[in-house]
């Protein structure tokens, strides 16, 4: 796959990805109270940020057709 995230996108990716991720793993231990399926969402979500954002690959991006990456 080419890659097709860079720049900001990859920057707020790699920024977001793990505060998203803390605050999820927060709700799920139980130190902010909410409902705990938000918290495994938002492991999720964060977590998925950050893969992208390292891997500099989003398969989101390919099927819309968004390409961040100054390289390609």
């Amino acid at each position: 796959m080419e890659r097709n995230v860079g720049g900001m996108d990859r920057t707020a990716r790699l920024v977001l990805g793990p505060l998203l991720a803390l605050v999820g793993l927060a709700v799920v231990f139980d130190v902010v109270s909410t409902n705990v399926y938000l918290g495994g969402a938002l492991v999720v979500v964060g977590a998925i940020f950050l893969v992208t954002g390292a891997v500099q690959q989003c398969p989101i991006n390919s099927l819309l057709g968004v390409n961040t990456c100054p390289r390609n």
